[in-house]
């Protein structure tokens, strides 16, 4: 019993030292993200040949992290959790350096390219969640999602202060905000020496292979998970990205699109503190129901005004959504598969969720580009969400419905 219990208690220690370092890394890598969010889409509109392509660069990003999954996770599966990573932050720094020759250049080609190299670090970020969860036992598995994700809250600081540090340092616009985020993936990246998160064995010969990409797929919980994360992921890029171009486009400056998607992200991250004691003591299906009831008042108030007030309340719920309906998501996936299926869960889940965010943010761009004015793009980027969200809770009630049937 002695030797059980002092495993168990080394286990746990391993698995708090991995949550601190990705929680660090999430907090000081992350910081890219709401940067990019934030400026990519205002470049955009001075790069670009058409305002239409205003948001293509937001784009490529989500398209890189999309078409990185599916191979940077057997990648993980085979090499470790830190070869991804630090593969994944050198990517970062390389798309930041690619970004700064194009703003000096003038060139949107070449900023496209840099945006799809920020994509790949993207993705890498994308498994610090699931990487959480490697050394951690059951029932600490839904707070190492939910603690690695708060460390998104730190992020929010570092991006505003980033962001309006740089905005003008420079004679080029925004030429600073990327050398910062090229020294933030060059700092950050020495963190994932301090990893403890043993590379998987190579199975035996004769070992169980797991479920195939489509078995998986007919698993309903499986299923379900990916459709609400899809959605809680895809509808908060399809709002987020359009933010900043509404909030200028309606009168007010790049600082209060800072600060508004600032609030916003602090919203994403901030819940990450409990979300994790919530899915335990109500269940991951209720968290997941709660984040798209939230998407919904979202959508409510942005399509009430257009005032500062309406932008900030809309972005915070906003964030507040996709805080519980992607960590619900994900937990749920986390819940549902084998260890020997994790490299094939995992990278077919980012995949099918940035495939979906990419999609969302080109639509978020043409539907900005195309309408007479910021207003009217503003009420059709909210207006999109309501498929989606039918989509997602129809996916929720079916595998509830299926639960209560298999118990009768």
């Amino acid at each position: 019993m002695t030797t059980v219990s002092t495993d168990a208690d080394t286990g746990h220690r391993r698995a708090k030292r991995n949550v601190l370092v990705l929680v660090l890394a999430q907090a000081i890598l992350g910081a890219q993200l709401p940067i990019n969010f934030t400026v990519a889409g205002l470049i955009g509109l001075t790069l670009a040949p058409s305002p239409l392509l205003a948001t293509l660069p937001i784009s490529l990003i989500v398209f890189g992290s999309m078409t990185t999954a599916p191979w940077i996770s057997p990648l993980m599966q085979r090499r470790g959790r830190r070869f991804g990573f630090v593969l994944g932050a050198l990517a970062g720094a390389l798309g930041a350096g690619v970004s700064m020759v194009a703003l000096i250049w003038g060139s949107f080609a070449l900023f496209l390219a840099g945006a799809y190299l920020t994509g790949i670090f993207m993705s890498t970020l994308g498994f610090y969640r699931f990487a959480a969860t490697d050394t951690a036992s059951e029932a600490y598995r839904p707070k190492a999602i939910s603690y690695v994700m708060a460390g998104g809250l730190v992020s929010a600081f570092v991006a505003r202060f980033v962001v309006t540090g740089t905005e003008t340092a420079t004679i080029i616009p925004f030429l600073g905000t990327y050398g910062a985020v090229m020294l933030l993936n060059l700092i950050g990246l020495w963190l994932f020496f301090l990893l403890d998160i043993p590379t998987p064995a190579a199975p035996a010969k004769d070992a169980p292979a797991g479920r195939s990409r489509a078995q998986l797929l007919r698993t309903p919980a499986i299923l379900v998970a990916i459709i609400c994360a899809m959605v809680s992921y895809a509808l908060m890029n399809l709002v987020m990205t359009s933010t900043p171009l509404a909030v200028v486009g309606c009168g007010f400056g790049v600082p209060d699109a800072s600060n508004i998607v600032t609030f916003h992200v602090i919203a994403m991250y901030a819940p990450s503190f409990f979300t994790g004691h919530l899915i335990v003591r109500f269940g991951m299906s209720r968290i997941v129901a709660t984040g798209l009831a939230l998407l919904a008042a979202a959508g409510i108030v942005a399509l009430a005004g257009v005032t500062l007030p309406h932008f900030y309340i809309a972005l915070i719920l906003l964030g507040l959504g996709w805080n519980f309906g992607f960590i619900g998501a994900t937990t749920m996936l986390t819940a549902h598969h084998d260890a020997q299926e994790r490299g094939t869960v995992q990278g077919l889940n980012d995949s099918l969720v940035f495939g979906m965010v990419t999609i969302a943010s080109l639509s978020s761009g043409g539907l900005m580009g195309s309408a007479a004015d910021a207003v009217s793009g503003w009420t059709a980027v909210n207006l999109a969400m309501v498929p989606f969200l039918t989509l997602a809770a129809g996916a929720l009630v079916w595998l509830a419905l299926r639960g209560r049937a298999g118990r009768a």
